[in-house]
């Protein structure tokens, strides 16, 4: 069963930023696209942006501008820069691995973290 860990959450005001970062095992930075999600309070997992093995990056509409996905398969780490955060962008945010589609990140993971509380007050 392969690992995911996130890390780099904590609470922050409005306007700031954090970096979060997930690790995980040389198969899957090998072998699997790779994603962030997000879970609000009594909401379900909302996707935030997905990266493949080769760099190609995808974005939710809404988190596109304020949001940077990136990953260094040297390091087997995914990383989600966050700006400018907004009191909406608090949740547990996830990483997660779809190893189904050579590298690349099509639709729903085989793999998730354990997650990341991050919360942003006014």
């Amino acid at each position: 069963q392969e690992q995911l860990v996130e890390s780099g959450g904590g609470s922050v005001q409005t306007g700031g930023h954090l970096n979060l970062s997930c690790t995980a095992s040389q198969y899957i930075f090998s072998n699997c696209g790779m994603a962030w999600y997000r879970q609000a309070p009594e909401k379900g997992h909302e996707f935030i942006s997905s990266i493949n093995n080769d760099g190609t990056t995808t974005y939710a509409d809404s988190m596109r501008g304020r949001f940077a996905i990136s990953r260094d398969n040297a390091k087997n780490t995914l990383y989600l820069q966050m700006n400018n955060l907004k009191t909406e962008d608090t949740a547990v945010y996830y990483c997660a691995a779809d190893c189904d589609n050579g590298g690349a990140y099509k639709t729903w993971p085989n793999y998730w973290g354990q997650g990341t509380q991050v919360t942003v007050s006014s």
